[in-house]
């Protein structure tokens, strides 16, 4: 598989939070930083997504917008 996305990040399944149509799933990467997406719970079946469980989080942005207080 070939990707656009430049940002690939690999990580462990820390949590799953089920909705009624979407899923939360936060994804701790090496640092311990936590990347957290909102998926389709179809998604999550599909994927097999379960806590524990390696994974990547694909960043594709065309913009990245920075504020302060």
């Amino acid at each position: 598989m070939k990707l656009s996305a430049r940002n690939l990040l690999k990580g462990k399944i820390s949590k799953i939070t089920m909705g009624a149509v979407n899923a939360e799933v936060e994804l701790e990467l090496a640092d311990k930083q936590v990347i957290v997406s909102i998926i389709t719970i179809n998604s999550v079946k599909r994927l097999g997504l379960e806590v524990g469980k390696e994974a990547y989080a694909m960043i594709k942005a065309s913009s990245v917008m920075i504020a302060t207080d």
